[in-house]
């Protein structure tokens, strides 16, 4: 199976680099398709933690080669400085490949999501302000910066004077910013050029010749399905294509060539940031997920809003995407309730609705409707076969399977790379 794509089927932060490093140990490429540095990710080796943020989750693994695709928007300071962190904890970044066309966040950009945010007041968005959404407006402006730009002086001189005929004139009269000098946004970006030169690369081609050889690619997403710009909880969402489709548009390989899509999702469900969420926990509950399961955003910091498992989403995503299977992580987490809920349906106005409403009012007034499902107190840790599960587990597993309609082909309930149940290969 050579072409694999590892998605996020809820809100972020399911646990998609502990499922992509594990695969990634049987690939050859791990490619990042979209997204930025907004969104970040965990993952444990031996015991020892690493956070990426703008980095494939590959990076650790030898022989693969990570790539950084297309449709990634590139803070080059941020690029450097974890690959300068990764090297002085003895890991090698020398694999690295990135786009040519990928597309560069400026220093203006991250100035100008702070200062739009602050000036919506009541109606942000609850961006992480590193200039993600900018960038990606400017690209489809036609204004934007590309990596291939950092080699011709001239031509890099031009875009960022382009780009900041507009952008001053907006900083200065209405966001009340001081304006800011091309010639040093550009003195800046071209500093970085000499070293990232020798990963520069058509990743279009190198993926394509990569399948023809029958090389496996994992394709990565960063956020998730209801982050997506298009199929998300707009306007509250990122601004790029973290679904299946995206790993297409982000890297210029064709739908014909990816033979399988992951969905991971988590035993529970969060969200980080503004917007509808049916089924948050407002009370000890919610709380209690929170610090057991460590919800704390990797990028940000910020607690994550915890809920109960909303199988709704989790069968829009599996819809959207087109999953053929699903990673299932923090089960562990789990333990100890005496009954869990599980978001079955819900009421809409006085209207029992079993898939994703029509509307964003319509998902705004959605109530949870819940199944009951009986909880577990033993310790599943250390387990590493399904059927050594307690029973509640297993039952637990099995309905959320069947709500999404997709089978759940492993199951997290560690943090490590070991704490895995595997149950169908999702490699080969």
């Amino acid at each position: 199976m050579p072409a694999v794509v590892v998605v996020g089927t809820q809100w972020g932060d399911e646990g998609k680099g502990k499922a992509t490093d594990q695969l990634g140990q049987d690939v050859d490429y791990v490619v990042k398709f979209n997204g930025g540095n907004n969104a970040g990710h965990t993952v444990v080796i031996d015991g020892e933690k690493f956070a990426f943020h703008l980095l494939p989750a590959g990076v650790l693994t030898p022989g693969v080669t990570p790539i950084i695709g297309n449709g990634v928007v590139v803070d080059l300071e941020v690029l450097f400085q974890e690959i300068a962190e990764i090297e002085e904890r003895g890991k090698s970044a020398a694999s690295l490949k990135v786009s040519a066309n990928a597309h560069i966040i400026p220093s203006y950009n991250r100035l100008m999501d702070r200062a739009t945010e602050k000036f919506l007041g009541d109606r942000q968005l609850g961006t992480t302000g590193r200039g993600i959404g900018p960038t990606y407006a400017d690209k489809m402006n036609r204004i934007g910066i590309r990596i291939q730009d950092l080699f011709d002086e001239s031509i890099l001189r031009q875009k960022v004077r382009g780009a900041l005929d507009q952008k001053n004139d907006l900083f200065e009269k209405v966001l009340g910013v001081e304006p800011i000098d091309p010639e040093a946004v550009a003195d800046e970006l071209l500093s970085y050029a000499d070293r990232v030169r020798p990963m520069v690369i058509d990743d279009s081609l190198v993926l394509n010749d990569a399948l023809d050889a029958g090389k496996t690619v994992l394709f990565e997403a960063g956020q998730a399905t209801m982050l997506d710009i298009d199929h998300g909880t707009y306007p509250f969402v990122t601004s790029s294509n973290p679904t299946a489709g995206g790993a297409c548009t982000g890297t210029g390989v064709g739908p014909t060539r990816i033979d399988s899509v992951v969905g991971v999702v988590k035993a529970y469900t969060t969200r980080v940031g503004e917007g509808p969420f049916p089924t948050e926990l407002l009370d000890a509950d919610g709380d209690r997920l929170r610090e057991e399961g460590g919800e704390y955003g990797v990028t940000t910091g910020r607690p994550r809003r915890c809920g109960w498992h909303d199988a709704v989403v989790t069968r829009y995503a599996a819809r959207v995407n087109g999953l053929t299977d699903l990673v299932m992580t923090k089960l562990d987490v789990l333990t100890g309730h005496e009954t869990i809920p599980v978001c079955v349906a819900y009421d809409v106005d006085g209207e029992r609705v079993t898939e994703m409403p029509l509307t964003q009012s319509g998902f705004h007034h959605a109530e949870p409707v819940y199944e009951e499902l009986p909880g577990w107190t033993e310790d599943i840790t250390g387990v590493r076969r399904f059927e050594d599960l307690p029973v509640n587990a297993q039952r637990y597993v099995e309905r959320i399977e069947e709500l999404a309609r997709v089978r759940v082909s492993a199951i997290g309930v560690g943090a490590g790379r070991e704490a895995t149940i595997v149950r169908h290969e999702l490699l080969g």
